[in-house]
């Protein structure tokens, strides 16, 4: 009986390599999305494929640590970490499906038979002692477990995909903060050069007015204009101390304990060097949320298997062994033990509605992921295409604001050395260092400008991750007590 048994268990397993549903197949990008980038002619851009590490493109130790402590200690990077650690869980639930399913029961207890059902001369009461193990394995006819091993798997490549997406959003957050903090730093300086020079306009404005030949007006005016540009300043130093704080919690820290090495850097930063963008083939190769996407598609294809595996009959096979007896002295005795072997079929026929309103919801939600895929693909083109857009348009304005400023600064010289010879009208001077103070502010703010337009095309590019110690830096040690 065991090896006719077994002999049935073998061919039904054979059976099992036919899986219900569709087979997934990866969807192709349309050929124009594989192209090279409409910017990326530019001489400001090359086609090399771009670099994992990006941010080491800046040359600056103080942003390599930081971005290693982000990468280490995110919180946001931890829940995503957390969050694989659970698909992972769940893929081990759904293999476990695929192997035979074991359980143990027992009981015990002190029974009152009634006077009435008990045979004359046997005690009413007794020590009733039950134990039962069993055993099933499901015939996977249909692939329900294989389809459902598909799905956890795929869930888990989208979750680790997940991650990516995050490590990526924090490493161009992290960036972001500290060029934030350092080209505040940078526009305090270029306001504060600003004041130190109206400050000696106003001394040479003043003096003239002492002696008559400047109108007290003059002295005023240049006095505005000195504490007017004061004023920016603490406006400046809030930006920059709201951005220092930003980049502690980005890596895991109170504002108390960022290092002092995190506000050292007082200019900001600049890649020198044409960025590598690669085109449109590596980018959609390369974005993790593309890849994430993809992998749900997949998941819910599978799931579709899984749905439609229901219509068929489930087919298990397994055993019980167990014993039921009076008292503890013969529990494994051949008299109070039992067994039972053979197949279990459960089907739900004729009404299939339920099964084939479920399919209809795995297919519903595969159509919706393909177009999450299909509009993942197109916004990870638009957002590459407009971050170099405007990183070229930035770099353009500020090199024409260069100029101006430049030009401006010639001409406040200019007057500064004429006002001082008595050449020249108060008022034609306080105009050319209102035009060029004007003209450092927005060079300041174009330099910025240009450094966040860095950054952003850097976050639309992705990362590839492929150097395990940064894309799996060590997470915080602190743990759930179990």
């Amino acid at each position: 009986m065991f090896k006719r048994a077994i002999a049935s268990l073998l061919a039904a397993t054979s059976l099992a390599a036919c899986a219900v549903g569709p087979n997934y197949v990866a969807k192709a990008p349309p050929p124009s999305a594989q192209a090279p980038f409409i910017g990326g002619a530019a001489p400001v851009v090359s086609t090399a494929e771009p670099d994992a590490t990006w941010w080491r493109l800046y040359n600056d130790s103080a942003l390599d640590q930081l971005v290693q402590d982000a990468l280490a200690a995110n919180t946001d990077i931890r829940v995503a970490v957390a969050r694989i650690e659970r698909a992972r869980a769940e893929l081990r639930g759904s293999r476990n499906l695929a192997l035979p399913q074991t359980g143990i029961e027992a009981s015990g207890g002190q029974q009152r038979t009634s006077r009435f059902q008990s045979l004359p001369g046997l005690d009413r009461e007794n020590r009733v002692v039950d134990g039962e193990f069993n055993v099933s394995y499901e015939v996977d006819l249909f692939g329900r477990v294989k389809r459902g091993v598909e799905a956890s798997r795929a869930d888990l490549a989208a979750a680790q995909q997940d991650a990516d997406a995050v490590r990526v959003t924090v490493v161009a957050d992290t960036v972001r903060a500290y060029v934030d903090a350092t080209s505040a730093a940078e526009q305090i300086a270029v306001a504060q050069r600003t004041v130190d020079l109206l400050q000696r306009s106003e001394r040479i404005v003043n003096a003239r007015a002492e002696r008559g030949l400047n109108q007290r007006l003059d002295v005023i005016r240049i006095t505005q204009l000195r504490e007017q540009q004061s004023a920016s300043i603490p406006a400046l130093q809030a930006s920059r101390e709201g951005a220092l704080f930003r980049l502690a919690t980005l890596t895991g820290r109170t504002p108390q304990d960022l290092p002092a090495a995190a506000s050292a850097r007082t200019d900001t930063p600049d890649v020198s060097q044409p960025i590598p963008v690669g085109d449109g083939r590596m980018l959609l190769a390369r974005r993790p949320d593309v890849k994430a996407a993809e992998r749900r598609l997949a998941a819910d294809t599978a799931r579709i298997g899984v749905a439609t595996a229901d219509l068929y009959p489930r087919i298990s096979l397994g055993g019980t062994i167990g014993t039921t007896a009076l008292g503890s002295t013969d529990v494994f005795g051949g008299g109070p033990l039992r067994w039972l072997l053979g197949p279990l079929i459960s089907w739900a026929f004729p009404n299939q509605a339920g099964i084939r309103s479920r399919i209809a919801v795995a297919r519903a939600d595969t159509q919706a992921d393909l177009a999450a895929f299909d509009g993942t693909v197109l916004t990870a083109l638009e957002e590459t295409e407009t971050a170099l857009s405007v990183y070229r348009n930035a770099l353009l304005r500020k090199d024409r604001l260069a100029s101006a400023r430049n030009a401006a600064q010639r001409a406040a010289n200019v007057g500064l050395a004429r006002q001082s010879r008595g050449q020249t009208d108060a008022l034609d001077v306080l105009d050319a260092q209102r035009v060029l103070a004007q003209s450092e502010a927005e060079y300041a703010a174009a330099v910025r400008a240009v450094a966040f337009a860095q950054v952003d095309l850097f976050r639309a590019l992705g990362g590839s991750w492929q150097n395990p110690q940064v894309a799996r830096a060590p997470q915080s040690s602190g743990q759930i007590g179990s």
